[in-house]
């Protein structure tokens, strides 16, 4: 199992691209692998033939450095492969996991200071063979000895669950399975006796739900997440803008583009982080620990994660270089990694790294507002919710009028660690600033 991505410790097997006895060139797809960040398609990088492939299609959590297939020059029998398992290619191992910390398992006290807890104590008291316990006589029921299977119902894991879940006694269930064995079918099958009646109403109110397992991305997910909110001290700073001016510029635009382009607002929106960024340099940057010391590294150039939801997760594919981007070039690109990031075929290094996240829910008119949590090593995110209209009062010659105007409320979400709660304000202001006079963008 290749290591995809710098945090994959296992992945899972998706669909096999090639069988046994292809011959593969460099740069051929041999099998998808879901890693813990997308599912990618894993190229060859050799001249050979697939002898055996060891772990099939939709195997689960296989240890990264695990077997998963058998390579062969061309040329070489690959019928003698036929009988080859996963224990002839030295087996496998588990994916690692947290390792207790390591000076738990280490002794504060010298081998030989004499205390009964050093380790060449206990070394000398365990080689002691301990005195055999004295015969006692058991106390018997008078029964007859029952064996594990009598007393355990002969029921799937499965077919437990299901039968606590929903009350039945499954010691009543005729199991129709192998050897008599009980399986949800017959759960889901079992009808109670006639004077069982007010049971099976009570099991009927128990609550029902379905347990869905979390993909690797998810986990990823979860876990920087949960390290985000707890490692960086997220505060956020709020401001309603108007974009009546930008969305005529946008038409304007789209209009004249004779179906070259077609702009978004978001595409704008990705612009105008850029120019802010450019001016506040203090929130392009992210908090770094190199070779034992505290860094803020301030990038130089604006690498602008876009949030995107897929169907395995969020996704952050970075639009690099936004500030020497037109909005044109910007607009391609958000379409491509977009299109790409949803059918899961980025490649690490398009959406690992970025110096500010956007995250857009405007598409959805419910949202007004909301706050998005950071996407770490950066100190930054925005946060952008509907288009809505609004009056506001106009003066005009015949006195106070109403006008509409369209309006968006942001949410700049920053890291204290990196940026201070007035650079926040400044980066908001000019964000605002720009976006309300779209024509700073080309200058």
């Amino acid at each position: 199992m290749p290591a995809l991505s710098p945090t994959m410790t296992s992945g899972n097997i998706g669909t096999w691209q090639k069988k046994a006895g292809d011959s593969i060139a460099p740069g051929d797809v041999l099998v998808e692998i879901e890693t813990d960040k997308a599912q990618m398609d894993f190229e060859f990088q050799e001249d050979g033939v697939l002898a055996k492939i060891l772990k099939d299609s939709g195997e689960k959590d296989v240890a990264v450095g695990n077997p998963i297939a058998v390579m062969v020059e061309e040329g070489e029998d690959v019928s003698a492969f036929e009988s080859f398992t996963l224990e002839d290619a030295g087996g496998e191992k588990e994916a690692p996991k947290d390792a207790p910390k390591e000076e738990a398992a280490q002794s504060s006290e010298p081998p030989e200071s004499g205390s009964k807890t050093s380790p060449s104590t206990l070394g000398k008291e365990e080689s002691k063979p301990e005195p055999a316990p004295e015969p006692k006589e058991s106390e018997s029921s008078g029964g007859r000895l029952q064996t594990s299977l009598d007393r355990e119902p002969n029921a799937s894991p499965l077919a437990k669950a299901l039968a606590l879940e929903r009350g039945v006694p499954i010691k009543g269930v005729k199991g129709t399975g192998p050897n008599g064995r009980i399986t949800k079918q017959d759960i889901e099958k079992y009808q109670p006796p006639a004077g069982a009646a007010p049971a099976a109403s009570a099991a009927s109110t128990a609550p029902s739900y379905e347990d869905i397992p979390a993909s690797s991305m998810r986990k990823t997910i979860a876990n920087r997440l949960v390290q985000s909110m707890n490692q960086n001290p997220h505060y956020f700073v709020s401001a309603t803008l108007s974009v009546s001016k930008l969305l005529k510029l946008r038409q304007a635009l789209n209009t004249s583009a004779d179906g070259k382009y077609k702009l978004s607002l978001n595409d704008f929106l990705i612009k105008a982080c850029a120019v802010a960024c450019t001016k506040i340099p203090a929130v392009n940057s992210s908090w770094r620990e190199k070779d034992g010391q505290v860094v803020i590294r301030q990038h130089n150039t604006v690498d602008v994660s876009v949030a995107v939801a897929t169907p395995i997760g969020l996704m952050t594919p970075i639009v690099k270089g936004v500030e020497a981007l037109g909005l044109q070039g910007i607009s391609t690109q958000v379409k491509d990694l977009g299109k790409r990031a949803r059918d899961g075929k980025l490649k690490p290094e398009e959406y690992q790294g970025g110096t500010f996240t956007i995250s857009n829910m405007g598409m959805n008119a419910a949202v007004e507002r909301f706050t998005a949590v950071i996407n770490p090593p950066q100190a930054g995110i925005l946060a952008v919710g509907t288009v809505r209209k609004v009056a506001v009062p106009a003066e005009t010659e015949e006195g106070t009028s109403v006008e509409w105007d369209d309006q968006i409320v942001v949410t700049g979400s920053f890291d204290h660690k990196v940026v201070d709660g007035a650079v926040g304000g400044e980066w908001i202001r000019e964000f605002k600033k720009v976006v309300e006079n779209p024509l700073e963008m080309l200058l």
